[in-house]
């Protein structure tokens, strides 16, 4: 009888050392998802909707900086929503389009370009113009935009190449040449 307790112990840790691999692989399979909730929940969500959306991330400072900026002489925009004309300046030679958010082609949606920027004109019955068409001139504007890819982007003279795009599709769209030129106050790729 004292050979069946002596083999018992050494029967029962090759079972316990079976074990541990069996509840690391557990452990691993029950925490990899929750800390992936928790980082994608806590981090990078609220990391995305900050910078998507600045003004509610900053409050009154970025509002209070955009004032400074259109008082200083801004090229004539002020506040505005999305694609909206800016009321600051009050110059009928010019319309403002507020952050412009569109996904690049090309990118499946994961890369972005946010834009803000200012259309002028020698005639002074630009902003009514625009004013008058403001829908169709601002999908003609997300038109544009979002046909660029990543790589046209990153080429040398890019934004020249845009400003004449949505010069001339402006101008076709209105019929006749009231855009001039355009000035970006604000682009950003992501």
């Amino acid at each position: 009888m004292s050979d069946t307790p002596e083999a018992a112990p050494a029967g029962a840790a090759p079972a316990k050392a079976d074990k541990m691999p069996l509840i690391a692989l557990v452990a691993a399979l029950v925490l990899a998802p929750a800390i992936t909730f928790g980082v994608a929940k806590f981090v990078l969500i609220p990391a995305l909707k900050a910078e998507l959306n600045p003004d509610a991330a900053h409050g009154d400072e970025h509002a209070e900086e955009v004032e400074e900026h259109a008082e200083e002489g801004g090229g004539g925009h002020g506040g505005g929503g999305h694609g909206e004309g800016g009321e600051a300046a009050g110059d009928p030679k010019t319309y403002a389009f507020e952050n412009m958010v569109v996904n690049l082609a090309g990118t499946m949606g994961t890369r972005y370009l946010k834009c803000s920027f200012v259309v002028t004109g020698r005639d002074g019955g630009l902003r009514s113009a625009f004013d008058s068409r403001k829908v169709q001139l601002t999908d003609v504007t997300l038109s544009v935009l979002s046909s660029l890819s990543l790589v046209e982007l990153e080429e040398a003279g890019a934004k020249n190449l845009l400003r004449e795009r949505l010069v001339n599709s402006y101008n076709q769209a209105l019929g006749k040449a009231l855009a001039e030129q355009v000035y970006f106050s604000d682009f950003v790729i992501q």
